[in-house]
C-alpha cells in the first residue's frame, strides 16, 4: 500500500487542505514536545540542585501551559481529520456517482453493482480512520521524528547516532508486515464484496429460487460466505495484533538501548544529568511517531483497499470522458447515421434511421439482432461506428433530446410520483395525467415502493417507466420520446391504449422511437425499420444494403401511415 494514494489528492481536493492544516498542527505539536522536554527536565534537575521553588516555578508553569497546549492541538487534530474525513469521502461519492454516469449502464454491467454500492457506502466510511489516524501519523512521522532525532543529536551525538541506527528496523519490519497485512485485507474485503453480491443476487431471483425448490442451496451458499468472511476478519486481527507487538517491542528495545547507554555514561560522568534526562524524555517520542503509523496502517487499510475500486472507476470515466450533447431545440430531429454497435459476441447491423418532430419509428426485428444495442448507442451507452445526430450535427449521445423507458423498468424506494418524477421537479397533476396516459391510472401515486420498485406487478412497474418517460418528455420538452419493449408485460387491452397515447404524442409534434416485436404496434408507426442479423459477404464486411435495414424517408411531407421495409 502506498503511504498516500495519489490519487486521493486529484480525485479528493479536500484532502490538500486537510494535509496543510495537519502538518500545522503537528509542526506546532512538534515545539511544544520539545519544549515540554526541556522545561521538566530542568525543573526536576533544579529540585535535585536544591534550587529554591520561586527559581522552579517559571519550568513548572511552562511544563503545565505546553501540556494544556499540546491537548488542544490533538482536540484541533481530531476535529481536522474528522472534517477532512467527511469532506473526502462525500467528494469522492459524488465523483463516482458521476463517473457511473458518464460510463453508463454498458460498462456497469460488466461489473458487480453490489460490489461497488459496498465500496461506495461502507468502504468510503472506512476512511474516517485512515483520515483520523492513519494520515495525522504518516504526517508526524515526516515533521516530528526528524526534528526530534536532530535535537537528540544536538543534545547528545552518540544517542543521535543510536536513535538514527535503530529507527530503519521499524520501516523494515513495516514493510514486511504491511505485505502480509495488505494481502489478508484485500482478501477479506473480495470476500465481503463477494458475501454482498451473493446477498443481492439471490434476493434478486427469490422468487425463481423458491419455484425450482432451490433457496436452499441459496441460503447454505451465503452462510459459506459468511464463514469464510468471519474467518478472515479473525486472520485480519491476528495479523494486526501481531504486527503491533512486533512494532512495540522493537521501538522499546531501541529506547532501552539508549537509555542503558546514557545510564552508564551518567555513572562514569561522562554526560550531564540535565542532558541526559531531556534525551530520555525525547527519545520515546521520536520513536512514537512511526510506531503508530504501524499500528493505524491496519484501521486504515480496509479503507484504501474499498478506494482501490473507487479509483478504478474514476480513471475509466477520466480516461474515456463522454462530453455533453448540449440543450436540443424544441422539434429536433434525431437520427442515426450508419450506426453499429460494437459487440464481440454478435455481430451488429449497420443501422441508419431518423425520427423527426410528429413521426412514429418502429424498429422491429429477432430477439437478438440489436434493437436494444441500437437504443444504448443513441443514448452513447454502447461502443458504436457511425454518427449519432441533432438535427444533422454529430453529437456523442442524444440523451439531453429524448426520454427513455428501457425494458427493465428501473425504480427506486420511494413513492410511485417520486419515480415518475425522478430528476424533474414534482407536479401532482401531470403526474396524474402521465400515469393515465401509460394505461397505468388505477395506481396510486402516493404507494411507497421498496427496493427495485417492490410493491408493483411487473406490468405495473412497466407503466410506472413509461409514466416516468411520458413526465420527462413534457416537463422539460424534449423532441423524441425512445420506449424500448414498452408493452411486454402488458395485456392486449392496455397495450392498446398505449399505442393511443403514443400517435397523440406524436400528433402533437413529438418524435417517438419505439422498439417492440408486437404486430400491433405497426398499427401506428409512420415508418418500419426491420432489422435483420448482417450476412457476411466474401470479405467480411456488411454495408446498410446486406443487412437487410433500410433508412427512414426523411421528407416529412410523406403520407402517414406503417411503411414496412424488409
Amino acid at each position: 500500500m502506498k503511504p498516500v494514494d495519489p490519487r486521493l489528492l486529484r480525485y479528493a481536493s479536500a484532502s490538500r487542505g486537510f494535509f496543510a492544516v495537519t502538518a500545522a498542527i503537528v509542526l506546532a505539536q512538534t515545539g511544544v514536545i520539545v519544549g515540554f522536554a526541556w522545561a521538566l527536565t530542568s525543573a526536576l534537575v533544579g529540585v535535585i540542585q536544591g534550587r529554591s521553588v520561586a527559581e522552579l516555578w517559571g519550568y513548572v508553569e511552562a511544563a503545565a501551559s505546553l501540556v494544556l497546549l499540546r491537548g488542544l492541538l490533538i482536540a484541533a487534530s481530531e476535529r481536522a481529520s474528522a472534517r477532512g474525513a467527511a469532506a473526502a469521502s462525500l467528494q469522492l461519492r459524488t465523483a463516482v456517482i458521476g463517473a457511473v454516469g458518464r460510463l453508463g449502464p454498458g460498462w456497469l454491467s460488466r461489473r458487480n453493482a453490489a460490489s461497488l454500492s459496498l465500496t461506495a457506502g461502507h468502504g468510503l466510511e472506512a476512511l474516517d480512520a485512515y483520515f483520523g489516524r492513519y494520515l495525522p501519523q504518516l504526517v508526524a512521522t515526516a515533521i516530528t521524528m526528524p526534528i526530534l532525532i536532530g535535537a537528540i543529536t544536538l543534545a547528545d551525538p552518540l544517542s543521535g547516532l543510536i536513535v538514527a541506527l535503530t529507527i530503519p528496523l521499524i520501516p523494515l519490519f513495516m514493510v514486511l508486515i504491511g505485505l502480509a497485512t495488505r494481502g489478508v485485507q484485500q482478501k477479506q474485503y473480495r470476500t465481503l464484496g463477494r458475501l454482498a453480491a451473493r446477498f443481492a443476487d439471490t434476493v434478486e431471483g427469490l422468487g425463481t429460487l423458491k419455484a425450482f425448490g432451490r433457496q436452499h442451496r441459496a441460503a447454505d451458499s451465503i452462510e459459506t460466505i459468511t464463514r469464510d468472511y468471519k474467518r478472515e476478519t479473525m486472520t485480519v486481527l491476528r495479523v494486526s495484533f501481531l504486527s503491533g507487538f512486533a512494532l512495540e517491542f522493537l521501538a522499546s528495545i531501541s529506547v532501552a538501548i539508549v537509555a542503558v547507554t546514557i545510564g552508564f555514561r551518567l555513572l562514569a560522568g561522562d554526560l550531564s544529568l540535565l542532558v541526559g534526562l531531556f534525551v530520555l524524555l525525547l527519545a520515546p517520542e521520536a520513536y512514537l511517531p512511526l510506531r503508530q503509523v504501524g499500528v493505524q496502517f491496519h484501521a486504515a487499510s480496509e479503507g484504501v483497499a474499498a478506494t482501490d475500486e473507487i479509483f478504478d472507476t474514476l480513471d475509466a470515466a477520466r480516461s474515456a470522458p463522454v462530453p455533453d450533447a448540449g440543450a436540443p431545440h424544441a422539434g429536433a430531429t434525431v437520427s442515426l447515421h450508419e450506426v453499429r454497435v460494437r459487440r464481440v459476441e454478435h455481430r451488429m447491423p449497420r443501422v441508419s434511421l431518423s425520427v423527426g418532430p410528429g413521426e412514429v419509428v418502429l424498429v422491429a426485428g429477432p430477439s437478438g439482432v440489436g434493437k436494444s444495442s441500437l437504443i444504448a448507442a443513441l443514448l452513447g451507452y454502447a461502443e458504436h461506428d457511425g454518427e449519432v445526430r441533432i438535427d444533422g450535427v454529430a453529437v456523442p449521445h442524444a440523451r439531453d433530446a429524448v426520454a427513455w423507458a428501457g425494458q427493465r423498468p428501473g425504480l427506486v424506494s420511494g413513492t410511485v410520483a417520486e419515480n415518475v418524477a425522478l430528476g424533474s421537479p414534482l407536479d401532482s397533476g401531470r403526474i396524474a395525467a402521465a400515469l393515465a396516459d401509460a394505461g397505468a391510472s388505477d395506481i396510486d401515486p402516493g404507494i411507497v415502493l421498496g427496493a427495485g420498485g417492490a410493491g408493483l406487478s411487473g406490468g405495473q412497474a412497466q407503466r410506472v417507466a413509461v409514466a416516468r418517460a411520458l413526465y420527462r418528455a413534457r416537463i422539460v420538452a424534449v423532441p423524441v420520446l425512445v420506449l424500448d419493449e414498452p408493452s411486454s408485460a402488458l395485456d392486449a387491452d392496455t397495450e392498446a391504449h398505449l399505442w393511443r397515447t403514443l400517435r397523440r404524442e406524436a400528433d402533437a409534434g413529438r418524435g417517438v422511437l419505439l422498439v417492440s416485436h408486437r404486430r400491433s404496434a405497426r398499427a401506428i408507426a409512420d415508418e418500419v425499420v426491420e432489422l435483420t442479423p448482417p450476412p457476411l459477404s466474401r470479405e467480411g464486411s456488411e454495408s446498410v444494403a446486406s443487412t437487410g435495414v433500410q433508412a427512414t424517408d426523411s421528407d416529412p411531407s410523406r403520407a402517414r401511415g406503417p411503411e414496412v421495409r424488409a
